[in-house]
């Protein structure tokens, strides 16, 4: 008899590996390929494109920290907007604080959302059963863009990685759009990547970046996820004038009476005193746009290199062979 493996390679010489029971489902819909299997150790996952989004023995540690951080920082949060999540995971532990009034969650590809009331009852069961959700089928990026300015106490973008259906959930204008759809308390919290290995850690800089272009106090915070890349997640925090630390309101948050398996005020604490790696990574990137501000070029002007946009460092170094004057304003 032979073995059924799932793996999820997490840089070109590491990789993840569960032992399948059983393959489920696979589709491929017009966004992206979903498949579902069945595990011993982790329980049922599904995979979009071939990545895992969430196992039944993990997912509510994800789901937890995208939620209850936010609602300690403002506990008279009443409207949320939720941006992808089409497991149903985050709108679940929203909807768990009952003084939220309204989630409006919108996800590009209802087949998530179909298959996993199917094969995922753990996290979808709020979507068809409290009304206070109104599931909405469309572009997340349009819907930002369109929302009425101020509408939002809180935006969480749960979405995959800066690629495919994702890729537009990780620009400025994206941000900015969210910026403006919060009020003047407003919360916006995003995945955020990893900060381990090379190519995570590049999307992580670049998030974090136009976070702080845009929002006043941008930072992140980490969790620990077993079955995402290195297990060392990150949410990007931004608002418009709340600290996750200064202004977070246990007392508050613990007259919600829930009861967690991962988040406490302890957690939340810890999310935010990050390993001095992640600080380095962090300031670099700060200390590059200084740079390249100073050198009175930034944002102004772009280049690129082998077909991509290049990074702040690839272009400081053109500028320190090649001279100012060889980059042209675009």
């Amino acid at each position: 008899m032979l073995d059924l493996w799932f793996s999820e390679f997490h840089a070109p010489d590491a990789k993840l590996s569960i032992l399948v029971k059983e393959q489920l489902y696979s589709e491929q819909t017009p966004f992206q390929k979903i498949d579902f299997f069945d595990s011993e150790t982790f329980g049922k996952f599904f995979t979009l494109d071939g990545l895992i989004m969430i196992t039944e023995k993990d997912e509510f540690i994800y789901h937890e920290m995208i939620s209850n951080v936010p609602m300690a920082v403002n506990p008279d949060i009443k409207k949320v907007l939720i941006i992808g999540g089409g497991d149903g995971g985050t709108a679940r532990e929203v909807c768990r604080f009952k003084t939220v009034e309204q989630v409006d969650m919108v996800e590009i590809d209802e087949r998530v959302v179909r298959l996993c009331q199917k094969y995922f009852p753990q996290t979808a069961c709020a979507l068809d059963n409290d009304p206070r959700i109104n599931l909405i089928f469309g572009d997340g990026l349009k819907f930002v863009q369109d929302a009425p300015e101020g509408a939002y106490d809180l935006i969480l973008v749960d979405s995959t990685d800066p690629l495919g259906p994702g890729e537009g959930l990780f620009t400025t204008e994206f941000y900015r759009n969210c910026y403006r759809a919060l009020n003047g308390k407003g919360i916006l919290i995003n995945q955020h990547e990893s900060p381990y290995y090379k190519e995570y850690a590049y999307e992580m800089r670049r998030a974090h970046k136009k976070l702080a272009s845009v929002f006043p106090i941008a930072t992140v915070y980490q969790f620990y996820m077993p079955t995402y890349s290195s297990g060392h997640w990150l949410f990007g925090f931004a608002s418009k004038g709340l600290d996750p630390v200064k202004d977070a309101d246990f007392k508050r948050w613990s007259e919600f009476g829930l009861q967690n398996r991962y988040y406490n005020p302890g957690v939340h604490l810890g999310a935010f005193a990050l390993p001095n790696y992640v600080q380095e990574e962090l300031q670099k990137e700060d200390e590059k746009k200084q740079i390249a501000e100073a050198l009175g070029w930034y944002p102004k002007v772009t280049l690129m290199m082998n077909d991509r946009l290049a990074t702040i460092d690839e272009m400081i170094s053109y500028i320190q062979h090649k001279g100012k004057n060889s980059l042209v304003e675009n």
